[in-house]
């Protein structure tokens, strides 16, 4: 009998072989899709693969929406996915979709906000996406909020039918919609409004050198003739003062976690630079008690839990910040921090650190621990230390 689940299509998709109606239809049905199927075809940022993620995911969409012909979604994405520039008088309205992710809105949303609030300068100009990522941008009153839940646990069903219910908002009369490979849009496959009022930015195809920052920089002064940066607002109240800001994070993707006892022999490592040291608990939860876990005891070390925004704003704030690959090194470069460290580990390939790599102003080491050694990152993680 044959694997109908999502990491059977990807192992063929992955080997150039065809698949079947089943195999589909077996992907459909299973919880993993997205973990399994969608995200590794993106992360790979290979253009065959991202490719490919069209052709499945057209077909997925119209099994859930029979009245979307995969056919005509294709036809449609290989038009948008052109790059051309806008032309004609300032639209009311700008919606700019979010990634969903703080950390790819840290480091590509906000650069195409910068973009449009420059070139767009009377236009009304909407973050479309969850609150805890607007919050991000919310200093800057210009920056208003559609609010669109979008939950990574949520059922296929409901993440098609929270991109079908962008339609009416972005459909309105006189605005145009910027969508930097927005998962609110199924990564530029579900139409939101007329495609002559649509702006795609390819990520995931594009064989450009450089990191998704830079790359989206290039993007929007291509499109809106506009030179762009990534940023995040300074106003608000923040989550305490540290010379050093950690997060040990990792999205729930545990294969970006370096096994204990790395992350105590870490925070040991800091602390020992007598430097004062506040780590983000995160939601709480497991991650929260690895946290307190690995703090426990160290004098200069304190700990936060709470909205992301204020600790977002306490890392602009230190001197040092350090990481997973995750949410607090895009803020950490688009803040423009002195100092990032930023481990790697569990990724799929060299390309991927290179899109992912944290652009900012600040000196940037990246330790790449792919076999994910506690005492290999460790000692490389001290090695960078030695100039701060």
């Amino acid at each position: 009998m044959e694997n109908t689940s999502s990491l059977a299509l990807l192992e063929r998709i992955q080997h150039g072989e065809p698949w079947t109606p089943a195999l589909i239809d077996g992907a459909i049905a299973d919880p993993g899709l997205f973990r399994d199927l969608a995200e590794p075809l993106a992360d790979a940022f290979d253009p065959r693969l991202a490719d490919a993620y069209v052709r499945v995911f057209s077909e997925v969409i119209e099994r859930v929406h029979p009245g979307l012909r995969a056919s005509e979604l294709i036809a449609r994405y290989e038009r948008v996915r052109q790059p051309r520039r806008f032309h004609g008088r300032d639209p009311a309205k700008v919606f700019v979709l979010s990634r969903v992710t703080l950390g790819a809105d840290a480091a590509i949303t906000s650069v195409v906000l910068d973009a449009v609030l420059q070139r767009f300068r009377k236009s009304e100009v909407f973050f479309v996406g969850p609150r805890k990522c607007w919050e991000m941008f919310a200093a800057n009153p210009r920056v208003r909020l559609l609010v669109t839940p979008y939950q990574r646990g949520a059922t296929l069903q409901q993440k098609l039918a929270a991109s079908r219910a962008l339609e009416a908002p972005c459909s309105a009369a006189n605005s145009i919609v910027v969508d930097p490979d927005s998962r609110l849009t199924q990564l530029g496959l579900l139409p939101v409004c007329p495609e002559d009022r649509y702006y795609f930015f390819d990520s995931r195809s594009e064989t450009r050198p450089g990191s998704l920052s830079q790359l989206a920089a290039l993007w929007v002064e291509e499109t809106f003739g506009v030179a762009a940066q990534p940023w995040i607002g300074d106003l608000g109240a923040w989550a305490g003062f540290g010379d050093v800001t950690v997060s040990l994070g990792v999205g729930g993707n545990e294969a970006k976690r370096i096994p204990d006892p790395f992350e105590r022999k870490l925070l040991e490592a800091l602390a020992e630079t007598g430097r004062s040291v506040l780590v983000d608990k995160g939601a709480g939860g497991e991650e929260g008690e690895r946290v307190e876990r690995a703090a426990d005891g160290l004098g200069n070390v304190e700990t936060f839990q709470g909205d992301f925004a204020p600790f977002a704003r306490s890392i602009a704030g230190s001197r040092l910040y350090v990481g997973y690959d995750s949410a607090g090194q895009h803020v950490a470069a688009a803040a423009g921090t002195p100092r990032i460290i930023s481990v790697f580990a569990g990724y799929p390939n060299e390309r991927f650190v290179e899109r992912w790599h944290p652009a900012g102003s600040g000196k940037v080491d990246v330790i790449r621990a792919k076999d994910r050694d506690p005492q290999r990152t460790l000692d490389a993680v001290r090695q960078a230390l030695s100039s701060f």
